[in-house]
């Protein structure tokens, strides 16, 4: 299994998981920008066999001769397609191959379209719901390419207890905050002072502030202004606090589930939570927020104020993949054991040097292949099992390029952006 960010990495272990439950799978990192820390992989708490850091070439020389059956890209679309292509000339001339399964991590609410058709190519692009998948299929259907690979499954993590209401009614508000949406530093620090007013006005729950990562770590989306930070000029009151750690955990203790789009809806709508995807900085697809349309959770923070707890409709929650039922595993299972029982034809993505040459050789050479697919000359192969002291000086190295990355998007790049508007 393949990830590069630390909820892909989620996704991508979670997913192999359920699609061979005996088997712990073995992880491979991508290195890049969002490479996951190892708090952040501690905080997923899935494990994994033989966990190490690759680069694209180390990761292609990896699997050429690989006996594993199954190979699970948990990455971004464009490295999804990379890979795609680097698998095709890896395993040029063999008899069999391994069965390549992709997807994505959550709700699909933006680049649709360019999206479905970079992770084009693998055996299995698998959906979260019904109704991603008819989504799926009609874009695949639209350029011609073969929709036969996609095929429904759901979120893979969730799951837990259902929940219990309290018959004194709510004592724990999560509120799940997004590394990116909203994106403005007035929006954010909006969205805390609103959570703080709900505290202070409701002074017998506690509201819980869940993060996604600590100020430097990164993510799959980069986070401009983190909360802590936007927190230290707010008054906060005392039954307001921030929290790490499993999302399922958090949700262990919620009565009420509060964001403005984060899948953690979807977890918290499957275990029958309130739960309540925030109107007040308007309904919008930069948002995501469109995407509960018709669910039954659309609310602001005034409505829930004045004691709102939404419930999700079932007909929606069902077409979404939110609704407990039968092990929507079943079927991906059952298509992987197919496949991985006879000879498989060569991956062919759809895009090609014919259908995309001013598209598709930047897009491999970001990943330094050329346009076959095979490794540029100079292409460290390198592999650093994480722990070790190889890895342990490459992290600090990476930390530090981080460390000034980070600085330079939290706090230079809004300076310059503030004195272009002088």
């Amino acid at each position: 299994m393949l990830a590069d960010s630390d909820t892909r990495w989620k996704w991508g272990a979670a997913t192999a998981r359920r699609i061979a439950p005996d088997t712990l799978p073995e992880g491979l990192l991508l290195r890049g920008r969002a490479t996951p820390t190892a708090r952040q992989l501690d905080e997923v708490g899935l494990a994994a066999e033989g966990l190490r850091e690759v680069t694209a070439a180390g990761f292609l020389t990896a699997v050429a001769t690989t006996d594993a059956e199954v190979i699970v890209l948990a990455c971004v679309g464009g490295t999804v397609q990379a890979m795609l292509h680097g698998l095709a000339h890896a395993w040029r001339g063999r008899a069999r191959r391994p069965v390549v399964v992709t997807g994505y991590v959550g709700v699909v609410y933006e680049k649709l379209t360019d999206g479905l058709l970079l992770r084009h190519g693998a055996d299995l692009v698998l959906a979260n719901s019904p109704y991603d998948a008819a989504r799926f299929r009609a874009v695949y259907e639209g350029v011609g390419a073969d929709p036969g690979s996609v095929v429904t499954g759901a979120l893979p993590f969730l799951g837990g207890a259902p929940h219990t209401p309290r018959p004194d009614g709510p004592r724990t508000v999560v509120l799940a905050v997004q590394p990116s949406v909203p994106e403005s530093r007035e929006d954010r620090r909006y969205l805390l002072r609103r959570a703080a007013d709900h505290a202070r006005r409701h002074t017998g729950r506690q509201v819980i502030v869940k993060l996604r990562s600590k100020p430097g770590e990164h993510t799959t989306h980069i986070e401009e202004h983190p909360y802590p930070k936007l927190a230290a000029g707010l008054a906060t009151p005392p039954n307001l606090r921030f929290a790490y750690g499993p999302m399922a955990d958090v949700l262990d203790e919620a009565d009420l589930l509060v964001t403005v789009s984060s899948t953690a809806a979807l977890e918290a709508i499957h275990r029958g939570i309130p739960t309540a995807v925030l109107t007040d900085l308007g309904v919008r697809e930069a948002l995501g927020n469109h995407h509960f349309l018709g669910s039954g959770c659309l609310a602001s923070w005034d409505q829930l104020d004045a004691g709102a707890l939404p419930s999700a409709d079932a007909a929606w929650a069902a077409r979404h993949g939110a609704l407990p039922g039968p092990d929507p595993y079943a079927t991906v299972r059952r298509r992987v054991t197919e496949l991985a029982g006879g000879e498989l034809p060569p991956l062919r993505p759809y895009y090609t040097a014919a259908t995309a040459p001013g598209y598709l050789p930047a897009l491999l050479a970001r990943h330094h292949l050329d346009a076959k697919g095979e490794p540029l000359p100079g292409s460290a192969p390198g592999q650093a099992p994480v722990g070790r002291l190889r890895g342990t000086v490459h992290r600090l190295v990476r930390d530090a390029a981080r460390g000034a990355y980070r600085h330079g998007v939290q706090h230079v790049a809004p300076l310059i952006r503030r004195w272009g508007q002088l």
